[in-house]
């Protein structure tokens, strides 16, 4: 049975429709990442299923359970929201352990599973602080242990480590998918960090324009995202978006890239004379000093070292501006200048110009 099914969701404010037309099914026990830039309606989506927020249309089931009229407190959700909500005039610890009070538990479950999670979360020596003593961080964690303290069967999250500090925030993307999932806990999870997504979600469902443009597990997502708009918002650099047209050959499919002809995947043999984009990721991208086949001429005009990679920035010689990304620092020599690009075809996604939809057969 699905613990949270969302069936076309829609909310309005003065400003215009925010959600048009939300579903989604999870599992239980499963970690759904619900991704997109700020303003999409991310946070809407999780007070809606919170109860705070009413609905304009559609249906809320939690547990198989209609909840779509029920009050808040009878939802049975743990909640960590973006500002903290902590109680001013409580220490971390009773802030931690005020679901578990609400509901009778003794005292000493209340101290066993408060200290259970401030240690994971670790946030022990802060225990005995008031709100206004805690940094942001720990009130961040301070919320997210709350929200996980009584054991909720469903959780939801709104960006809990956002105002984390760069070395925790990357220790709490290995640790908390399992913090999550010993739980046992259904969790939605909102971020607009592509990163994080892919490192907590079981899946991702990746909302665009009031709607989820995608849902699928976090490779799928990155090896053949749905459309253009979802390319766009996984990976950094960003997705390579060439306009072509490709033509028949006797040899198979081939497209022009800079005043050069090269070669595309068989599965794209069915596309000649339409108006396309060509998707490259940067690191499909293999610059060379070397022409080799199906190779295409380029101009780098920027190398940038990034310790794990480094980054180029090409020009084709019809003025198009690309990112080429290799591993490591291992090209420390490579300066601006010529130089050759080429790509494998069967990595490349080709998407249609005038809808920007992915045309599938991708290898």
């Amino acid at each position: 049975m699905a613990q949270i099914e969302l069936r076309s969701l829609t909310k309005s404010y003065k400003t215009g429709k925010v959600l048009k037309g939300v579903s989604l099914v999870a599992e239980q026990g499963e970690i759904v990442c619900v991704f997109g830039p700020s303003g999409v309606g991310k946070t809407v989506l999780l007070r809606l299923i919170a109860g705070v927020e009413e609905l304009d249309a559609g249906a809320i089931f939690l547990e198989g359970r209609d909840v779509t009229d029920a009050p808040p407190e009878t939802r049975g959700v743990g909640i960590a929201f973006q500002n903290f909500a902590l109680f001013p005039h409580m220490t971390a610890f009773d802030n931690i352990g005020s679901a578990l009070t609400a509901h009778g538990a003794s005292a000493s479950i209340i101290k066993a599973k408060v200290e259970k999670v401030a240690a994971l979360l670790k946030i022990t020596h802060v225990l005995s602080h008031l709100p206004r003593a805690l940094s942001n961080g720990q009130k961040q964690r301070t919320a997210l242990a709350r929200a996980l303290a009584a054991d909720p069967k469903i959780v939801l999250l709104d960006d809990p480590l956002r105002n984390v500090d760069a070395k925790l925030r990357y220790e709490m993307r290995l640790e908390l998918p399992s913090l999550l999932r010993a739980s046992g806990a259904t969790v939605l999870y909102v971020t607009q960090d592509y990163k994080e997504a892919m490192a907590i979600g079981d899946r991702i469902a990746v909302l665009v324009d009031g709607r989820f443009e995608q849902i699928a597990a976090p490779p799928a997502i990155y090896r053949g995202p749905a459309s253009v708009s979802v390319a766009r918002l996984f990976g950094d650099p960003s997705i390579n978006l060439i306009p072509i047209k490709p033509k028949a050959t006797k040899d198979g499919a081939v497209c022009e890239i800079g005043g050069a002809t090269v070669s595309l995947a068989e599965i794209h043999a069915a596309t000649p004379g339409r108006s396309l984009l060509l998707g490259l990721r940067p690191e499909s991208l293999n610059v060379s000093d070397q022409q080799a086949p199906d190779s295409f001429p380029v101009e780098v005009m920027a190398v940038t070292p990034l310790n794990e990679k480094t980054v180029l920035l090409l020009r084709t010689h019809d003025g198009q501006e690309i990112f080429a990304s290799e591993a490591g620092v291992e090209n420390e020599t490579r300066q601006p200048g010529p130089a050759f690009a080429r790509f494998d075809a069967t990595r490349a996604l080709v998407f249609d110009e005038a809808s920007g939809a992915r045309i599938e057969g991708r290898a």
